[in-house]
């Protein structure tokens, strides 16, 4: 009997996936491309060899701002993530939506996250220079400011490389295109791995 038990322990060990959730908006969705070609599902792709048990879940939402981060994680929690690749703010921002409502908003999302012992890692955000300051420079050091109380992991620009650029984005200038969404697999991979 106990060696049953032993070994139905063991097995249960090895059939637990590592859960990743990207909790974003339209860039994480992959806004007009097929889901598979999502930075969340290349990410996938790319680790499947060295972490077969990995599963992504894409909670991208085009139009997501922070104030709906919490309630989208209670539903996620379900799922039990390991990992939270949290990349909210950027529809805050494009909208001057306040940001100590932002701050507060991803704020009970990471509280939340540490309570239910899931990792969290932030990502961040930069204002296109056509938004004035000062609103632009607090923006961006609301991540930094985040990931340095709640001790996370920070990236700190998700569209590094990318913004700005007409050959990785789309017509409207703003979204990826599927070059777009390689480079930004590359640059939340690379902090995201050690955390599996």
């Amino acid at each position: 009997m106990k060696k049953f038990l032993c070994f139905f322990l063991f097995l249960s060990l090895r059939i637990h996936a590592t859960t990743v959730l990207f909790l974003g908006d339209s860039l994480t969705e992959g806004y007009q491309l097929d889901k598979e070609d999502a930075y969340p599902s290349i990410i996938e792709k790319n680790l499947k060899g060295k972490h077969p048990d990995l599963k992504v879940i894409n909670g991208g939402v085009s139009g997501a701002t922070t104030a709906s981060g919490l309630k989208r994680l209670n539903w996620y929690v379900k799922a039990k993530p390991d990992v939270i690749v949290l990349a909210l703010g950027s529809n805050d921002g494009l909208r001057g939506m306040n940001l100590k409502e932002s701050e507060k908003n991803l704020s009970l999302v990471i509280e939340k996250a540490q309570a239910e012992k899931i990792k969290v890692l932030l990502v961040g955000m930069k204002m296109p220079t056509n938004y004035g300051e000062p609103y632009r420079t607090n923006f961006e050091k609301l991540f930094p400011t985040l990931a340095k109380k709640y001790h996370l992991p920070l990236i700190p620009f998700l569209l590094k490389g990318i913004g700005g650029n007409p050959k990785l984005n789309l017509a409207d200038g703003i979204h990826p295109n599927t070059e777009g969404h390689k480079i930004m697999a590359t640059t939340v991979q690379n902090v995201l791995e050690p955390l599996l």
